[in-house]
């Protein structure tokens, strides 16, 4: 059974910093595209930062240069380093594992985290 467990999401203040953490399960971690996506109230959820199996990174416009993606294959976690966090970044982070092959997509989803940056 696949798991992806988030953690680390809460309440700061504009300006502060959260580390999210998502523990994989089930899945030969090392081989899956690791990414996080935010969901605002009344919005479309929306890419944040992926990392490659092979550790390229990618991240959206709004967070380069605040958040940093990271993952470590030893623990099966996926990490995001999110500083000088701002109200426009509240939301819920869910982390996504997926993988391709010829024949097939394994596509898995863990059930989010709120974050909530407000004064």
């Amino acid at each position: 059974q696949v798991q992806l467990v988030e953690s680390g999401g809460g309440l700061v203040q504009p300006g502060g910093s959260l580390r999210l953490s998502c523990a994989a399960s089930g899945i030969i971690f090392s081989m899956y595209t690791m990414g996080w996506y935010r969901q605002a109230p009344g919005k479309q959820r929306e890419l944040v930062a992926i990392i490659s199996s092979g550790g390229r990174t990618n991240s959206a416009d709004s967070v380069k240069d605040r958040f940093t993606i990271s993952r470590d294959n030893a623990k099966n976690t996926v990490y995001l380093q999110m500083n000088s966090l701002k109200p426009d970044d509240t939301a819920v982070y869910y982390c996504n594992a997926v993988r391709h092959t010829t024949s097939y997509e394994f596509d898995y989803w863990g059930q989010g985290t709120q974050v909530t940056v407000s004064s």
